[in-house]
């Protein structure tokens, strides 16, 4: 019997899906909130939580696990002002907030920030 699986597949095999997942989190990183679909919104809130829980410990190989999956600019940003931010806080960094659709495709259209 074929059971479910956790995730949104997007239509793309698992290269460019994860591909995709680190794009739109290191977009988040970046600039703190950016606006996007609500099924990427809640995948990308999925994605980073274990990155951001794995930041606040701030050791060495926190760092090196970190710039496995990203770029040397996001990791800095991640250890040095997100993850401190979140010390006392046992999870739910980003926050979704829904959108009207979009006109072109009437795409659910959610706002996603770090909390």
């Amino acid at each position: 019997m074929k059971k479910r699986k956790a995730g949104r597949v997007f239509s793309r095999k698992t290269g460019p899906r994860k591909a995709l997942l680190k794009s739109v989190a290191r977009s988040l990183l970046e600039h703190g909130r950016i606006t996007t679909t609500e099924a990427r919104a809640k995948e990308v809130s999925r994605f980073l939580a274990p990155y951001i829980t794995k930041a606040k410990k701030g050791d060495l190989a926190a760092r090196r696990y970190l710039l496995q999956s990203f770029d040397l600019k996001s990791v800095r940003k991640l250890m040095d002002e997100i993850a401190p931010r979140y010390a006392e806080r046992p999870g739910g960094y980003t926050r979704i907030i829904k959108l009207e659709p979009r006109k072109a495709d009437g795409a659910r259209m959610a706002l996603i920030e770090l909390v």
